[in-house]
This record gives C-alpha cells, structure tokens and sequence, in this order.
C-alpha cells in the first residue's frame, strides 16, 4: 500500500522498515522450500549447486532425479518402455508404491476424520451442549500434544485395544490394529480431526440458526433441514477441514514408524528411509512434488475460504 502524500518522515521510516521485516520473515520462511526445487535438477548427485549449475550451463541440470523415482525399486528398469514397463513401475517402484498408500490412507483418513470432526463441531455449536469449553480443550488435544507422545500411545493402545478391558494376570489380546492398514487410517484420523473441528467451528459463527427454525417450521426433519439448509452453507468450511486432515496424513511420519509395517509404506517414511539408508537427491525431487502438491491444496483452500466468506455476505480479503 502506497503511503499517502501528507505521511510524516517518522511514517515513512516505519513504512519502509515494515515492508524490509516482511520481506525478511518471508525470505526466512520460503527459502529452504525454494532451495530445494532447482537442487531437484542437478544433473551431479550432489546436495549442493555444481559450478555449471551456477553458470545457468544447461548440462548442469537433468530430469535424472525424477526419472529415477520412478525406476527405483523396479525389477527390471533398463527395459524398453512399453506397456510392460510401467506395469513394472505400477508394482515394484517403490515410490510409486509409496504415493499409492499415501493416497489410500490419506483420503480414508481424511473421510473418517471430516465426519466425525464435523459431527463434533455441529454438537459443540449447540447453545444446550454442557461442558463445550473442555470437550473442545480434548477434541483438539491431538493438536497440542507432541506427536511423538501422541504416537507412542496409539502404539501401545494398538498394539492389544482390549488391554483397558483385561482384568490383572489376564492380558487377552484381540484385534491388533499396528501394522496394519486399518491402524494407520484410525491414527491419522485422529491427528486430522482436531483440523476439520475447528474449520467448521469458524464456518458455523456467521450461521444463521433461525434457518433451521424456519426449515422445521416449513415440516422439514432434521435429517432434511441438514442435507438441505445446514450442509450448503457450511460445505466450504468442510471442504477446507478436510483438506487440512488430508495434508496432515499426507505429510505425517512420526505415527507411521510407530504403527506402520512394511506393507504401510507411505511418501515421508520412504524418505526417512532414503535418508537413513542412501542419500540421494531422488527425495528432492520427491520434496519437489510435495511442495506443489501442497501449493495446488492451498490455492483451493483459499478460493473455498473466499466462496465462504461470500455466502456470508462479507467481501473476500
């Protein structure tokens, strides 16, 4: 925003020293995302900028990385590239492999956690509902508690879920849910759902209640007044949540070392595995998919934050 003519020289400093202090903070924030994507492109399997890549050579840079992700794993990838090739691909990369089960878990989770964080959020919204302030304070706990803690008991209680059910000297282990899919899906659905509640939350504040009055009144049921007049006007904040949960789940890895087994292999732990066990800059090009991956979620966080705000009749900032 331009400063206006009659700005005294005292707002002009600030001015300018507000713009250098965002400046900074967004330079300090975005650069080890920024540094990351030409490094994608290093033609040398090296972590740091080669002399040709400083000199804009173009046999600096290869799509070497990104190809590589898709044969690493492969049983046979110097093969011509045919039909039988990428069925190759589909069943033994292991990163693509990894992006199947990210997708699988991710959207199983993010729907568990959208219906049931948005059920939650309609409840806690309730005038009537009793003790909302500490049901909230544990709904959203999953958020404030370090997720190591958080992952270290979903291990142990999924490890034997009717362990609390046992009596002293009689254990009776039932339905393991670690390493399993099913497990993963429960886990990540409780670190998303704390997401999805408070979205929903901020949609239903400028929710007119006399709406569903009107809709009872008019002989709608409840069911009818939800799929009819609730559900429209709140949909954006919905969407949003569940995005947020599926982001979450898409970039979780500390519940995934826990409860996970080698079947369960997701994106962030075949990176933490690239780590351990060989550096190579195929995860930066992994990083690099994540990374606008991540930016084409957001865009359609913000068009469904803007299509809210104009349902509610205030103007998109």
């Amino acid at each position: 925003m331009a400063l206006p003519t009659y700005a005294s020289p005292l707002e002009r400093v600030w001015h300018w020293f507000y713009i250098a202090l965002c400046t900074a903070i967004l330079i300090f924030l975005i650069a080890p995302i920024i540094v990351v994507i030409p490094l994608s492109f290093n033609a040398e399997p090296f972590f740091t900028f080669t002399p040709k890549m400083l000199a804009l050579d173009p046999d600096g840079f290869s799509m070497r990385w990104y190809d590589s992700l898709l044969t690493f794993g492969m049983a046979q990838p110097d093969y011509p590239r045919d039909s039988n090739w990428w069925l190759d691909v589909w069943h033994n990369s292991k990163w693509v492999r990894a992006t199947k089960n990210s997708f699988i878990i991710g959207i199983s989770a993010t729907i568990v956690a959208t219906i049931l964080g948005t059920l939650a959020a309609l409840g806690l919204s309730r005038p009537e509902m009793p003790f909302r302030r500490p049901i909230m304070a544990i709904l959203l706990s999953p958020m404030i508690v370090p997720i190591i803690i958080t992952a270290t008991g979903v291990f142990f209680f999924y490890s034997n879920p009717c362990a609390i059910f046992a009596t002293a000297g009689n254990p009776t282990p039932c339905g393991r849910l670690a390493g399993t899919y099913l497990g993963v899906i429960l886990a990540h659905a409780t670190l998303g759902i704390p997401f999805v509640i408070i979205t929903v939350t901020a949609t239903l504040v400028g929710f007119d209640r006399s709406l569903s009055r009107a809709a009872a009144s008019l002989g709608a049921n409840p069911r009818t007044t939800f799929f009819k007049v609730i559900m429209p006007l709140i949909l954006p904040g919905v969407i949003s949540g569940a995005l947020f949960a599926f982001v979450t789940s898409f970039d979780e890895v500390v519940a995934v070392l826990f409860i996970a087994g080698p079947d369960q292999q997701t994106i962030p732990r075949q990176m933490w595995n690239g780590i351990r066990e060989q550096i190579s800059p195929q995860i930066l090009a992994a990083a690099t998919l994540l990374v606008l991956f991540s930016i084409a979620l957001l865009t359609t966080v913000e068009m469904l934050r803007r299509r809210s705000e104009r349902l509610r009749g205030v103007t998109p900032s």
